[in-house]
């Protein structure tokens, strides 16, 4: 395999990065004006480095332009909460892996790559549609049939929870503080959005983030 991560330098896609290390050439980060953009890509860039992968980070800046998500700057307010409550629906970007996805395949393409990796989890299904097993084999199926070398989308977390991607991650010696979460986007993680909540829960008994609350 010789690999593309989409690498957002959140707790799963490093944990991934770091699972499939010899076989990643390439990690992309996409900044598509979140809020956390700034901090993820800076843990993305810390972590390429210690593992000597080539890292890119593409801009899709017409994302938050032009779509609605209280994840993206100048949104509406990121709601506080259990990440499965009903109003964390405000923080889907509608085709985010859709679109970020089709990219990662171009550059695979580009660079005689052979497959793509994203770290989606089992969590993220009862929110998050382009998260589904569902959307990933048929975007694996395109991918495939749209590539002169059948490239493939390889998604390894995706019937585990964060909590087993946690453990997979201190097993594999990730140093989590070089991770980021936060949908709120701030120098420390607040601790109360969904995402920091699950991260706390994925976490827990070995978490060396610095929460404001």
């Amino acid at each position: 395999m010789k690999a593309v991560i989409i690498y957002s330098g959140g707790m799963d896609s490093t944990t991934l990065l770091y699972k499939f290390k010899n076989d990643i050439k390439l990690a992309v980060t996409f900044s598509y004006g979140a809020r956390q953009d700034d901090m993820q890509i800076a843990c993305a860039r810390e972590n390429c480095q210690i593992l000597g992968i080539r890292h890119i980070v593409i801009p899709l800046g017409f994302i938050g332009e032009y779509f609605k998500s209280s994840i993206l700057k100048g949104g509406d307010e990121v709601p506080e909460g259990n990440y499965n409550d009903e109003n964390m629906k405000s923080t889907v970007v509608p085709f985010r892996n859709g679109i970020m996805l089709s990219i990662a395949v171009g550059l695979a393409e580009s660079n005689g790559l052979d497959t793509i990796l994203i770290a989606n989890h089992a969590g993220d299904h009862a929110i998050y549609p382009d998260c589904r097993p569902e959307f990933i084999d048929s975007i694996d199926k395109a991918a495939q049939a749209g590539t002169y070398e059948g490239i493939r989308v390889v998604s390894p977390f995706c019937n585990i929870t964060k909590r087993d991607i946690a453990v997979i991650g201190k097993e594999l010696g990730v140093d989590f503080a070089k991770t980021y979460s936060c949908y709120k986007g701030g120098e420390k993680h607040c601790g109360v959005c969904g995402t920091c909540r699950e991260r706390k829960e994925a976490l827990d008994g070995f978490d060396p983030t610095e929460y404001e609350k």
